[in-house]
């Protein structure tokens, strides 16, 4: 900042009136004393009484040569005294006086004439101790030089927080000079430097005169107006001797570095607690969407305003992708996430579960075909359009206030499935190198999950084309049944399970039902699903009895690697209304009756095809024209959150009431009871007992 300098003058009077008095000249404790030409004493003050010890009525009208001047120095001093009365010209150093109590002590002189209105001359000297002066004078230039040579930046506010004197070093950490300082604020001399706080404690040290120390402010100067600088600053009230407040004094010290080094920890742990909740948040299910779009929550808002995360078509196919320097890149957006300021931005975004084709030229398309992030700090109008699909979408972003963008490639395996796609509008900062950093750590960790979400995906769809391709396609009426069924995966993270149906017709119009439930999941137990669903259709051709058929099912299983199954296997004999069925360790169904409640067969329960050493057995069941037999797997009742009793009772609840089409009550049954994060498939069949089928223009009777 400059040499130190002052504004005004402390004395000057105020356009208010008087101002109070500075205590410098009652730290200097200045006598006056006033002698005739004849050197006697006429006028005599407090101080020289105090500093000569003499007393007024003492001192008045005595030759002050004989009460304060040693002999030997007599001479010298009538000497002087004439050349001041003579000439007029004032004479000023230190001489030795003699006090009353007979000691020595030297005094710093200011000697002149005056003249009255009457023309008598008078000679006035003013007199403090040597002492004193030196300590003062000392004391002066020690501050001084430290103000001048400190590397601290220093300066002094007056009362209403205005610049009266900084220091070389303070010019320099501002840029300006020291004259440009004087009479002006902070807020008027550096407008990109927060002054609130600083002014609040200047203000409050002023009022209480409690130091503050160790303010830390940020901002830029004209030193440096390129870059964020930080300093502590500390301040001090100023009063003079008599306790008058001067102003504050202030001392600035630069602590970029240790700013900086602080900001860079700080980022770094930010970073590592951004990186734990990732690792906490991404890969919570094996679903590909919910994967993404928890990594677009853990990266808004705070990293970027606006997220996407796309993945090559390619890739979601389940085929590998390389795209060459002319290629466009396919892309299929799986999540977009704003947050809540950043809202207009969505429109330009491509929607969940969209294909969109991004030239060659496309920032996106460059980041997934080289593998490498790509960073545009300051974006212009012209980057938008290397951002965004279309000039439409462009000119969206443009108006949205888009204004840094970064793409990060999602890696998995050594293959590029896409990108993170990252923009900020309300956050003020652009994406720099800490930002880039974060985000590839992100990606990593990122994609290994999509990675994996993605090929379970394509694994369960095969099985879950291969199950559906397995269960039956049956005709809504059959025999004396009207028939209504439902297959519904799993949700959550569980694969393809081996639940299934079946209605199968046999000779005399009778029907066969069979629910079943092999446990695992995955490929291999719709395999086994399918190989007991064959079996079941061939033992039913010899129209066994279903606990004999139930008996047969179970050795066919010994050649299933370790598969166990439950199963219900039902025979309906609409001419003699009646159900025979055999159970092996399978949920029991529900009989629904006119007039009555719904009611949970009571069965015995067996034991699951493939435990062996325990024969099934065979119940009877009458089923009369209307009434309703409804089959389910587990899936559909059991969760981990409820007892099987209450849920079995909930069942129940919802078959209560009036006859409703099969059609509509197995979508209520499965809205109402199969929960989305199930983790088990179900499968439900519904028949209604019809009249049979005629013989000879009438009706058979039971």
């Amino acid at each position: 900042m400059g040499a130190a300098g002052s504004a005004g003058f402390e004395g000057e009077p105020s356009p208010r009136g008087p101002v109070r008095p500075s205590g410098l000249l009652d730290l200097l404790n200045v006598a006056s004393i006033v002698l005739d030409t004849e050197g006697r004493i006429v006028l005599w003050s407090p101080q020289a009484e105090e500093l000569f010890g003499w007393s007024a009525p003492e001192a008045l009208g005595q030759y002050a040569a004989r009460i304060m001047v040693h002999e030997r120095h007599l001479d010298l001093v009538v000497r002087l005294f004439g050349d001041v009365m003579k000439t007029g010209r004032s004479w000023a150093g230190a001489f030795p006086v003699r006090h009353k109590d007979g000691s020595t002590r030297l005094v710093e002189f200011r000697n002149m004439r005056l003249v009255d209105d009457r023309g008598d001359v008078y000679a006035l000297g003013l007199a403090a101790d040597q002492s004193t002066v030196r300590r003062l004078e000392r004391d002066v230039a020690l501050s001084t030089r430290v103000i001048m040579q400190s590397p601290i930046g220093l300066a002094v506010l007056d009362t209403d927080l205005r610049y009266v004197s900084v220091n070389p070093a303070l010019e320099r950490l501002n840029g300006i000079p020291a004259e440009e300082h004087l009479g002006r604020t902070v807020r008027e001399l550096l407008p990109q430097v927060d002054a609130d706080p600083l002014e609040a404690a200047a203000r409050g040290v002023l009022e209480t005169g409690r130091p503050v120390v160790d303010l830390p402010a940020t901002g830029r100067t004209p030193a440096d107006p390129d870059e964020e600088h930080a300093w502590s600053v500390s301040l001090y009230r100023l009063e003079d001797a008599l306790g008058a407040v001067l102003g504050v004094a202030v001392s600035i010290v630069d602590v970029t570095e240790q700013y900086r080094t602080a900001a860079e920890a700080e980022g770094a742990r930010r970073r590592l607690a951004a990186v734990a909740d990732a690792s906490a948040r991404i890969g919570t299910t094996l679903r590909l969407d919910r994967t993404a779009y928890e990594l677009a929550d853990v990266a808004v808002p705070g990293l970027a305003d606006v997220a996407a995360v796309d993945l090559l078509d390619a890739v979601v196919e389940g085929r590998r992708s390389t795209l060459g320097p002319a290629e466009p890149a396919v892309i299929r957006a799986l999540a977009v996430r704003a947050d809540d300021a950043a809202r207009d931005a969505l429109r330009a975004a491509d929607p969940p579960g969209g294909v969109a084709r991004y030239a060659p030229d496309r920032l996106v398309t460059e980041c997934v075909r080289t593998a490498r992030p790509v960073l545009v700090s300051r974006v212009t109008r012209k980057d938008l359009g290397r951002i965004a699909r279309s000039p439409e979408a462009a000119e969206l972003l443009r108006r949205a206030g888009v204004h840094s963008y970064l793409a990060v490639p999602l890696i998995a395996r050594g293959e590029v499935l896409g990108a993170l796609d990252l923009k900020r509008i309300s956050n003020p900062l652009p994406f720099d190198e800490d930002d880039l950093l974060l985000a590839r750590e992100l990606a990593a960790r990122a994609a290994l999950q999509i990675d994996n979400a993605r090929w379970y995906q394509n694994a369960r769809d095969t099985a879950l084309t291969l199950q559906r391709s397995l269960l039956p396609s049956h005709p809504p009426v059959t025999g004396g049944l009207e028939v209504a069924s439902r297959y519904q995966p799993a949700g959550g993270t569980s694969e393809v399970g081996g639940d299934w149906f079946d209605v199968i017709e046999l000779a005399g119009g009778r029907t066969a039902l069979v629910v079943g439930d092999v446990m695992g999941s995955g490929i291999a137990a719709a395999a086994s699903m399918g190989r007991l669903r064959t079996a079941t259709n061939t033992l039913a051709a010899l129209e066994l009895d279903p606990a004999q058929l139930l008996g047969h099912l179970e050795r066919t299983t010994a050649g299933l690697d370790q598969a166990i199954a439950t199963c219900l296997y039902a025979v309906h004999d609409p001419h003699r209304r009646r159900c025979l069925i055999a159970n092996a360790g399978h949920l029991p169904p529900v009989r629904l009756r006119a007039g009555r409640p719904p009611e949970l067969l009571d069965l015995p329960t067996g034991v699951p095809l493939g435990v062996g050493g325990v024969a099934f057995s065979t119940t009877e069941v009458g089923l009369e024209p209307g009434d309703r037999l409804v089959f389910y797997t587990d899936g559909l009742v059991e969760t981990r959150r409820h007892p099987l009793d209450e849920r079995l009772a909930a069942l129940l609840a919802l078959l209560e009431g009036p006859d409703r089409p099969l059609e509509e009550v197995c979508d209520l049954l499965l809205r109402t009871l199969h929960e989305p994060e199930n983790s088990d498939d179900v499968a439900l069949l519904i028949a209604r007992a019809t009249p049979p089928a005629r013989r000879g223009g009438g009706t058979l009777s039971p």
